[in-house]
């Protein structure tokens, strides 16, 4: 049984490792796209003060910012899928404790214990 219960726990610990993880590369995803856009418009905005900007140089702009909304469009369906699969295991979860209201009682308890263990032992 205590096998079983540290399965679930190590289970449990991957995916709030994994959940964090997804968290904060959306996070740096989303700067990074500001921080682009940003200097995508610090540069319209120098080309307008000074000489007309090269052919080059406006198509490489127009396809620096199609990339651009292409990677937000990109983090825009993750953030969605992200939700939906985070809903679908909400329901799981539901689901299995309404099935199992003993087997949850016991995994509570069993997690309470360890943790009030590890917090008397500092």
């Amino acid at each position: 049984m205590e096998q079983n219960q540290q399965n679930g726990q190590d289970i449990a610990d991957s995916q709030a490792a994994s959940a964090e993880a997804r968290v904060r590369l959306m996070n740096e995803l989303k700067s990074s796209i500001d921080a682009a856009e940003g200097w995508l418009q610090q540069g319209d905005e120098s080309d307008g003060a000074g000489a007309a900007s090269s052919t080059s140089d406006s198509a490489a702009r127009q396809q620096f910012n199609a990339t651009l909304q292409t990677a937000r469009t990109d983090l825009q369906q993750l953030q969605q899928s992200l939700k939906a699969r985070s809903r679908s295991v909400a329901r799981s979860t539901d689901a299995y404790i309404h099935d199992n209201p003993w087997k949850s009682v016991g995994i509570g308890a069993a997690v309470g214990l360890a943790v009030g263990l590890l917090i008397s032992r500092k």
